[in-house]
């Protein structure tokens, strides 16, 4: 076994477990409104009156709401497009609380994260097997025509999921594929699910491979396999993994549970 991938390893995980438990981290998700569900534009214990105008969303606030945008209280109305940095960079805040403007598929949403949220001081850390040499697999990238598939996502909605190839790999003889999205970078994000999940794993989880060579060589790296955003609040409208992501064995690697206590 490699010390340094080991070291390494640790590291990532130390990293992982720190990054959720942050102020803004992942825990501190306390709620995703989508604003076609109040067509009035009142977000139950949000401040402010949200409405889609065109391109832009509209925020407005008296005095009395305490809301802030760029620091600054806000009286009147302001336009806003989704925040696309840091959740701590949001340009709409209550006190300690971020709320962060998302679009998908063309709906508008807020997501609030407050730093007392209770999943946030309930945590303790990520449960996750220690790395293992074996479940670092070489593999190779397939790149095919893009396409979308739908997808149930967690919140029970059916989104669209684009798929740009799969990654094939070699476990005991036996070759499996997953299929993958292509990210800016280059790198691939997969969603996938095995014998372990919704057992000694969660019900799913992702991969996110480094861009693979021009040859399409790739690192299969199930020692990084990751907790999905939903596994630390509920909020989150991670997909579920596409048709043909569900492997026959077993992966005892990687992330496997949020642990609180």
């Amino acid at each position: 076994m490699s010390t340094n991938a080991t070291q390494e390893w640790q590291s990532w995980h130390e990293g992982r477990t720190a990054a959720a438990a942050a102020p803004y981290g992942l825990l501190a998700l306390a709620g995703t409104h989508w604003l076609a569900d109040y067509p009035e534009g009142r977000i139950p214990a949000v401040p402010g009156e949200w409405r889609e105008d065109g391109d832009d969303l509209v925020l407005g606030a008296r005095a009395e709401d305490g809301l802030t945008v760029d620091g600054k209280p806000l009286t009147g109305e302001v336009r806003l497009r989704p925040d696309s940095g840091p959740v701590d960079d949001a340009r709409v805040a209550l006190g300690e609380r971020r709320f962060v403007v998302l679009r998908r598929e063309g709906l508008w949403a807020v997501r609030d994260f407050d730093p007392a949220a209770p999943n946030r001081h309930a945590f303790r850390s990520i449960e996750a097997t220690p790395y293992d040499a074996r479940w670092s697999l070489s593999g190779t990238f397939r790149r095919y025509e893009e396409r979308t598939v739908r997808v149930k996502n967690a919140d029970g909605v059916e989104r669209g999921l684009q798929l740009a190839g799969e990654a094939a790999f070699v476990v005991d003889g036996t070759e499996h594929t997953l299929q993958a999205a292509v990210e800016p970078d280059g790198s691939l994000w997969i969603v996938f699910a095995d014998a372990t999940s919704g057992d000694s794993s969660f019900r799913f989880r992702f991969l996110r491979p480094a861009a693979p060579a021009a040859d399409g060589s790739v690192t299969v790296d199930f020692n990084r396999a990751l907790l999905p955003p939903c596994a630390f609040a509920d909020h989150f409208i991670c997909p579920f993994p596409p048709p043909g992501n569900t492997l026959p064995i077993a992966v005892p690697a990687g992330e496997r549970k949020r642990l609180d206590g």
